[in-house]
């Protein structure tokens, strides 16, 4: 059976748990918002080239357009949050070894359209209508 649980999540699950634990840590201990931020730009700057770049203009986008949201990581992912809670987050494709990174909204942002609304947003680029996309969806999120 042992062998069977083990099975149950792929490595790149067991090392989000893991960051999930070490973030609980940090909370427990009440990291600084400057701790927080820390660990937030030092995941994004081990990210590969192009999930990269997409998180620092995420990072960019969402800091300028909600600057009350606090800046943290949320199982090893760019997380920004209000109230202890995370209202959206940057998932790398490199996390998990996906096709296309992420822009993910939880329970807390404010984007319900009546009984049916996307709350994560697959990203391969970033221009202009994008950016502008993701402040507005920011805004909406902050209420």
């Amino acid at each position: 059976m042992a062998g069977k649980a083990s099975e149950t999540f792929s490595k790149e699950e067991k090392a989000a748990m893991k960051e999930a634990a070490a973030e609980a840590k940090r909370a427990k201990a009440k990291a600084s918002a400057d701790e927080d931020l820390k660990a937030c730009l030092d995941k994004i700057a081990g990210m590969a080239p192009e999930d990269k770049a997409l998180a620092e203009r995420v990072h960019e986008i969402v800091t300028t357009t909600a600057p009350e949201l606090y800046v943290r990581t949320w199982y090893g992912m760019p997380a920004y949050a209000t109230d202890g809670k995370v209202v959206c987050f940057f998932q790398d494709a490199g996390k998990f070894k996906v096709r296309y990174a992420t822009l993910g909204f939880q329970d807390p942002a404010a984007l319900d359209e009546g009984t049916f609304w996307p709350t994560s947003y697959a990203l391969t680029a970033i221009d202009d209508d994008v950016a502008a996309r993701i402040a507005e969806l920011v805004k909406r999120a902050v209420g």
